[in-house]
């Protein structure tokens, strides 16, 4: 039974924690030259034949339409395994397995090998149905799934998954931006993919949409005015329109209530008292 780790076998974990990223996050394409190997041994390590048939699909969605073309067979996202998908929890054994030399991990040495070469993957008795890793997955700068102009996670076959800061939204939002209605952005049911609908449009637009009260407006529009709106399933709630001194674009940000003039809500957005306020630059 292990206990505890020594200095140098705990030294080597970001050694594996930078393998497995790099599983998890490739877009190399499959080689299917080792992919048949690979079948075989994960159907022999838990006493099943292996099937004859193996079909590659360029993406997940091509797969699920393809087998219900040529099968007519219903695919959906829970009859997949994960293959490169499954990395974060394969990378522990595989840490345990080689650096400590775990004998039972070796059971998972066919998933492992899996992973590190296909997508996702769904399993039959006589058929194993391959799919393409991503080609391209895209980030913001805090480190999530993010493309403000395309598909942040897109594959081989031209499909692919629309995320926002981390949120999956309708592609249609980045593709088609004039489909962000003012239906959309006060209705639409998932809070979260509403925010982002909001950020995509700019919150300053979104706010003119909704035909707003101006309580105060400062001579400077760096300072800007403050509004009062009625969001649905929110009620009234104060926003400030200003002048952004880094790009000369609107800027629209959720004040606290109490705010009563643009100068202290846009004070309160720095954390300082109006009195001294003086907006040079916006970080």
């Amino acid at each position: 039974m292990i206990t505890s780790l020594t200095p140098e076998q705990e030294a080597q974990f970001p050694m594996y924690r930078d393998k497995w990223l790099k599983i998890g996050l490739s877009t190399d394409p499959i080689d299917m030259n080792v992919m048949p190997n690979i079948i075989h041994r994960l159907y022999t390590q838990v006493g099943l034949t292996p099937p004859e048939k193996i079909e590659l699909y360029g993406s997940p969605f091509a797969a699920i339409k393809g087998m219900k073309e040529k099968y007519d067979m219903d695919v959906n996202s829970y009859d997949f395994s994960y293959g490169a998908h499954d990395a974060s929890w394969l990378s522990f054994f595989d840490y345990f397995r080689e650096v400590l030399g775990v004998e039972e991990c070796d059971k998972l040495v066919p998933l492992i090998d899996l992973a590190e070469n296909c997508g996702w993957v769904i399993f039959y008795d006589e058929l194993v149905v391959l799919t393409e890793k991503p080609c391209t997955i895209k980030f913001d700068d805090q480190g999530r799934t993010h493309c403000e102009d395309g598909f942040a996670i897109s594959y081989p076959d031209g499909t692919g998954i629309a995320i926002w800061h981390g949120q999956q939204i309708p592609s249609k939002w980045i593709f088609d931006r004039c489909t962000i209605t003012p239906d959309v952005l006060l209705k639409w049911n998932n809070i979260e993919q509403r925010r982002c609908a909001c950020e995509i449009v700019g919150w300053a637009n979104v706010i003119e949409l909704l035909n707003p009260t101006i309580l105060d407006k400062d001579e400077d529009p760096t300072i800007g005015s403050l509004i009062e709106v009625d969001l649905p399933e929110v009620g009234e709630e104060k926003f400030l329109l200003a002048l952004d001194p880094n790009t000369d674009g609107l800027i629209g940000l959720p004040v606290p209530p109490e705010m009563t003039t643009a100068l202290e809500a846009n004070s309160w957005t720095y954390g300082i008292d109006k009195v001294e306020f003086k907006p040079d630059f916006r970080v």
